[in-house]
């Protein structure tokens, strides 16, 4: 699933972020309401991580703007906001759901499946096979065939990001916002050096091969 977590506080962000990539999510973050509605419009995402005190508008007016628009994305709101009348609130604004801080990232993940689940029941895979590569986000398992593939955490999400758009070319600018959660070119070769040590273990030894550089633009996952 893709992501938008709209939050100012970037440690906070950075925190969900980097646990949603590590899960095999697709993240997108804004660190401000006016950047956050603009990239709610857009209809790109399959959920919203909406924070209700934002610096520049309150979340929920936010979620009442997409509303108002037509858009049903499902939103919900994280708040330091306890009260039972403050959670009523975030719900009648338009939000799906509301958790409270503090909150454990396992029951924001689990909320977060069962409003895309309940939304789209096709976008909460939990499982990618592309051929007879199989990955899955649940047990972190990555199979070829009969094979067990072992993957160190960082090359098991730039698999996942990458059988979760399976067919595509995906660039290194991509690869470096979505897995290396970088929003600037490191001026480093690590996206080459970490496909190098992907391919070397997903198609290293068999006769199909998945993993396809494709000159000047970046890379693309193929079933055959």
């Amino acid at each position: 699933m893709h992501v938008l977590i709209i939050e100012d506080d970037k440690q906070a962000a950075s925190y969900v972020g980097k646990g949603l990539r590590e899960s095999g999510q697709t993240v997108s973050v804004a660190n401000n309401g006016e950047d956050g509605l603009m990239m709610a419009r857009s209809g790109n995402f399959d959920v919203l991580v909406v924070d209700r005190m934002l610096p520049d508008m309150d979340g929920l007016e936010i979620i009442q703007s997409i509303r108002k628009e037509g858009h049903n994305t499902p939103a919900l709101v994280l708040s330091a906001l306890s009260e039972v009348g403050h959670r009523v609130e975030g719900l009648q604004a338009g939000g799906d759901d509301y958790l409270t801080k503090p909150f454990a990232f396992s029951e924001l993940l689990a909320r977060l499946e069962a409003l895309v689940r309940r939304a789209n029941p096709e976008a909460a895979t939990k499982e990618y096979k592309v051929g007879d590569l199989e990955l899955d986000l649940l047990t972190r398992k990555v199979r070829r065939g009969e094979t067990t593939i072992e993957l160190q955490p960082r090359e098991f999400t730039l698999l996942a990001y990458l059988m979760q758009h399976a067919g595509q070319v995906v660039t290194r600018t991509m690869l470096l916002e979505n897995v290396w959660e970088y929003n600037f070119d490191p001026q480093t070769n690590v996206v080459d050096v970490h496909i190098s040590r992907l391919r070397g273990k997903i198609d290293k030894g068999f006769e199909t091969q998945l993993l396809e550089t494709v000159r000047g633009a970046g890379y693309r996952l193929v079933s055959s």
